[in-house]
């Protein structure tokens, strides 16, 4: 005979409070609490160098780039995700004034691990699709040249891949590109 542990259930109010006083970084989708897991050499240079890159080209603009450590509410059921990397123009819109919790991104990025790609292209897209705010997601790979680009054109979301080297990302919601041979170039084992 088994037993299944009881679950626990938590309200996005009791998530923020317990997330604000954590450790470790913890997501939050339909009352449950994710741990994340740390990421792989490949994972950080890919993003380190996707952040050098829209810094770089954002520099004086009224867009801004971080990586890692916001978190980012979608819709109104409270999902909440660290993205590896997130573009919000203008002002950003907080959840309240603790002002760790951004509500209007224009771009995310998520860089691919083999444990939560099928996730990253599933469930949290779909809450992800939830901000009136965003109008492009980016999955890269880390163990292949492999980008896609899903693109918010009028109420369609159109998809796009990009698996050459020499192919540029094209990022018109913040007029931006990205050479692969720049997201990829301390990848060797890959391009």
């Amino acid at each position: 005979m088994s037993s299944l542990a009881a679950q626990t259930i938590f309200t996005p109010e009791e998530y923020l409070a317990l997330e604000r006083k954590a450790t470790l970084k913890s997501e939050y989708i339909s009352g449950e609490i994710l741990a994340m897991s740390g990421a792989s050499l490949a994972h950080t240079r890919i993003t380190a160098d996707i952040v050098t890159e829209l810094n770089i080209q954002l520099r004086g603009q009224e867009c801004e780039v971080i990586s890692n450590d916001m978190r980012v509410k979608t819709g109104a059921k409270g999902a909440y995700f660290y993205p590896d990397i997130v573009v919000f123009c203008g002002d950003p819109q907080f959840e309240d004034n603790v002002f760790d919790t951004l509500l209007n991104p224009i771009l995310v990025i998520e860089v691919l691990s083999p444990s939560t790609e099928a996730y990253d292209k599933g469930e949290k897209f779909r809450h992800y699709q939830e901000l009136a705010s965003l109008q492009e997601y980016i999955l890269v790979s880390q163990d292949r040249v492999r980008v896609e680009q899903y693109r918010l054109l009028k109420t369609q979301w159109g998809w796009t891949e990009f698996r050459e080297p020499e192919d540029v990302l094209p990022l018109a919601s913040i007029g931006c590109e990205l050479p692969l041979q720049d997201i990829y170039r301390r990848v060797p084992e890959v391009v």
